[in-house]
């Protein structure tokens, strides 16, 4: 049975309108024991001696409140179950992740190394939607995996031989994926992996992970309508424009240039993006395929395309679309909101 822990939901600290600010600023100055009181007038106190001159009454909870885990991460380790475990609970290895899932004929347990409401220092310089702490806001899944042999560390990253992963492990990453995403409300399009956030830099968890199985078997993570694909692909051919691509990819999600030119880094986000949703090729190069299965997803997951007539457009400002309202509780959709 894979072992998960329940995760601590808390109160997101968001600043309130003037009235508000007041209210606290003036409840500040009243003594402490006073408020208690009115507080808990009439109900039995469930109060918590903290030792250090006050209490913590936790009797009241509000229905205000949901996860701070708003991303999935998902990692190979390079190296075996006891060299990742080793590295992953070492101190001087400053690195670490909430599970670790082995590999072998049967898994049976996932080793949880991190509280889910703690962070993890998995992600490293990362980006996603928005987000460039991702290690503040994510809980990482490493799963053991030798990715590639050391001897083609020089060769393109089409031309490497990637290790496979086990049957056992892939069912038990995607029960334990399964189970972060219910107790957090994950959206699809925020399940990645590390060479999503961090183009170039990493390629974990490589061609071989089979990010359509898990969509398919265990509704986990985003995939596009073949449909869509298709329509795209008879529709919308791709005219070489880069700047309109990096301006969609940007609006996926990754971070990507907004150079107008076909650099580097663009190539590295573009290969990025093909591992995960083409591995039968993922040489960097913008085709046609690559631009309509873009479009879908973002048709799919961000109603831009067909169904808005914007034909090469990134999404509108989320504030712009309907039913939404930022409130005390800020704003959880991507494209993130204007500054007003």
């Amino acid at each position: 049975m894979i072992q998960a822990a329940n995760s601590t939901l808390v109160t997101h600290d968001a600043k309130g309108p003037p009235s508000r600010r007041l209210f606290l600023a003036q409840a500040s100055r009243l003594p402490a024991l006073a408020i208690m009181a009115g507080a808990g007038s009439g109900a039995a106190c469930a109060q918590t001696d903290t030792g250090r001159g006050y209490e913590v009454d936790s009797q009241f909870s509000s229905p205000n409140q949901d996860s701070r885990v708003r991303t999935l991460v998902l990692h190979y380790t390079v190296v075996g179950f006891d060299s990742s475990l080793s590295k992953l609970t070492d101190s001087a290895a400053q690195v670490s992740a909430h599970y670790l899932v082995p590999d072998g004929d049967a898994v049976s347990t996932v080793y949880q190394l991190v509280p889910e409401d703690r962070r993890a220092w998995h992600a490293g310089r990362s980006y996603w939607q928005g987000d460039r702490m991702l290690n503040a806001c994510s809980v990482g899944i490493e799963i053991v995996n030798s990715g590639f042999p050391e001897a083609d560390q020089s060769l393109p990253p089409m031309q490497r031989r990637w290790a496979p992963y086990g049957e056992a492990q892939l069912v038990a990453v995607g029960r334990l994926a399964a189970d972060i995403v219910a107790r957090h409300q994950i959206r699809p399009h925020k399940i990645v992996g590390h060479s999503d956030v961090s183009p170039g830099r990493k390629l974990d968890p490589g061609p071989l992970f089979p990010w359509e199985r898990l969509y398919c078997e265990y509704q986990i993570g985003a995939w596009p309508e073949a449909e869509a694909v298709a329509y795209y692909l008879g529709t919308r051919a791709f005219d070489g424009d880069v700047a309109s691509l990096q301006s969609r990819l940007l609006a996926y999600g990754y971070d990507t240039p907004q150079t107008g030119t076909m650099d580097a880094q663009t190539a590295n986000v573009v290969s990025a993006f093909q591992m995960h949703f083409r591995p039968r090729n993922y040489d960097g190069v913008p085709d046609a395929e690559t631009v309509a299965i873009l479009d879908a997803l973002l048709e799919k997951y961000f109603n831009v395309g067909r169904t808005t007539g914007a034909a090469k457009s990134a999404p509108s400002s989320a504030l712009e679309q309907p039913g939404h309202d930022i409130g005390e509780k800020g704003f959880d959709v991507w494209p993130m909101p204007d500054s007003r």
